[in-house]
């Protein structure tokens, strides 16, 4: 049997919600939500919060959840699931985002089974933008790809776009992943965020710099990455319903 752990990376320090991890929805910390989704449909087992802060492992402990500690240092989520990568061998790694607190459990059981038919591919979700304010915002990664579902690039302006910079059509990022051991050993041997990466501040592009093909993967739109003080209004009127 392929071997895998899924991994939520937590960090503390956001500059735009700062302890956004244990910010309440409706009577629960975000970790805790997005950790259930998850439990959903992986066994508890299999499940570990990666985080740089004891505050954010008590509420873990508390859970009953899984949880260790990682450096302040990582430059991304994903260079802290490679730290966790170098501490617990497995064939690959399944990186939910911490601040996905509704995402899909039907999304991640995707990209795991697609993921142990083909564990040595780098693979993110992708799903369609309906509106026009989500396809403008540069807080929403947009993804454009090949015939193949092979990414092309990603980034915070709205592509694809044209010379009236109107909106046609667009695809934004959900924040689900699978990594093979090796891609984020090869990830993490770079130093500093690549010069895309950086622009951008997306680390999708480091492995598109570095030469690894990215296969997307058609997810549903039911997930909101919480990134704003509206993102987290959005969601907890959403958990409401």
């Amino acid at each position: 049997m392929i071997d895998y752990l899924v991994i939520i990376p937590a960090r503390y320090s956001s500059k735009r919600l700062p302890g956004k991890p244990l910010l309440d929805i409706s009577g629960v910390p975000m970790i805790v939500r997005t950790y259930n989704q998850c439990k959903k449909v992986v066994s508890s087992s299999k499940i570990i919060v990666a985080t740089d802060d004891k505050r954010i492992q008590k509420i873990c402990a508390k859970n009953k959840i899984n949880s260790i500690i990682t450096s302040r240092k990582c430059l991304t989520g994903t260079d802290r699931i490679a730290e966790v990568a170098k501490k617990i061998k497995k064939r690959f790694y399944i990186n939910v985002q911490g601040d996905e607190p509704i995402c899909n459990p039907s999304d991640i059981k995707k990209i795991i089974n697609y993921a142990k038919k083909n564990p040595d591919l780098i693979i993110n979700g992708y799903t369609k933008i309906k509106d026009k304010e989500m396809f403008y915002s540069p807080n929403v990664p947009k993804v454009v790809f090949d015939r193949n579902e092979s990414l092309l690039y990603m980034s915070r302006a709205p592509i694809p776009s044209n010379k009236k910079k109107s909106f046609i059509e667009g695809w934004r990022q959900v924040c689900i992943y699978s990594f093979p051991y090796k891609s984020l050993k090869n990830f993490t041997s770079i130093k500093k965020k690549t010069l895309l990466e950086s622009i951008e501040d997306l680390e999708s592009n480091r492995f598109i710099e570095l030469g690894y093909k990215v296969k997307m993967l058609k997810m549903s739109d039911r997930s909101i990455a919480v990134d704003t003080i509206a993102d987290l209004k959005k969601v907890r009127k959403m958990i409401k319903k």
